[in-house]
């Protein structure tokens, strides 16, 4: 009997300055497979569909439960991580793509580096100063304890900059993950220490004021992040600091 297979075509790139192109393989289709073990199977017999021998494709991955958000792609023209798409559940033949948001170092390897650079620039963590135990720390109200869990969950992953309008690979906007952060950190008893610094980077250029409340970044988080209610808080944080700016010259 002849095993059943599935068509994954490819959209590679063989460096940072080359032309991207197209490839298709066959896998075996399999039950309970995700993207991730059918590249793995083209990885391990890297041949097209037409019987060429090329290179395996490349990609990130780690985790493979939905937690380091580093195998995100265009899986059928819609960003997501690529160990939780069930091949079973996707239209095929299935489509891989790199996101186009990053610069693609390799196939379906992009380099997220401004992500992580984004979270320097609003000093996303917390400084321990030594003014309180180190242990116990501050009490924090439940309501904001249970704000602070789901905003936690932000993997890095670049789904919500993808889908962003506003966040290109040319310009300077921050988007949505990192004022995210920057509410998530300023809600943080320690954290707030450094509220007004992160406000004031948020509202420079690439800033809140550059959101064009397009929404589809909460459409697209795989951990269902509340991005939008983050969006207006922080819009209304600084709105707040821009009078006490201007007041306090």
């Amino acid at each position: 009997m002849t095993e059943k297979t599935v068509t994954i075509k490819v959209k590679r790139q063989d460096s940072p300055n080359t032309a991207s192109y197209w490839q298709s393989f066959k896998v075996p289709d399999r039950p309970f497979a995700n993207i991730i073990s059918c590249l793995m199977e083209i990885q391990k017999t890297p041949t097209t569909q037409d019987g060429k021998n090329v290179n395996p494709v490349t990609w990130d991955c780690n985790c493979l439960e939905e937690v380091c958000g580093s195998c995100t792609m265009v899986i059928n023209g819609q960003v997501r991580q690529a160990c939780t798409a069930l091949v079973d559940n996707l239209k095929k033949p299935i489509v891989l793509e790199p996101m186009s948001k990053f610069p693609v170092v390799r196939d379906l390897q992009v380099n997220r580096e401004r992500m992580f650079e984004n979270l320097k620039k609003v000093k996303a963590w917390i400084e321990i100063d030594g003014s309180h135990d180190i242990g116990e720390g501050p009490i924090m109200p439940d309501q904001d304890r249970a704000k602070r869990y789901v905003m936690s969950e932000c993997m890095t992953c670049g789904c919500c900059l993808e889908a962003c309008p506003q966040f290109t690979l040319d310009n300077s906007f921050l988007g949505a993950a990192t004022f995210n952060q920057v509410r998530l950190f300023n809600l943080h008893p320690s954290g707030e220490m450094k509220k007004e610094e992160r406000l004031d980077a948020v509202m420079g250029e690439g800033g809140i004021t550059d959101c064009g409340n397009a929404q589809v970044c909460v459409e697209v988080c795989p951990k269902n992040i509340p991005l939008t209610e983050s969006i207006g808080d922080i819009s209304r944080q600084t709105t707040w600091q821009m009078i006490k700016n201007l007041l306090t010259k």
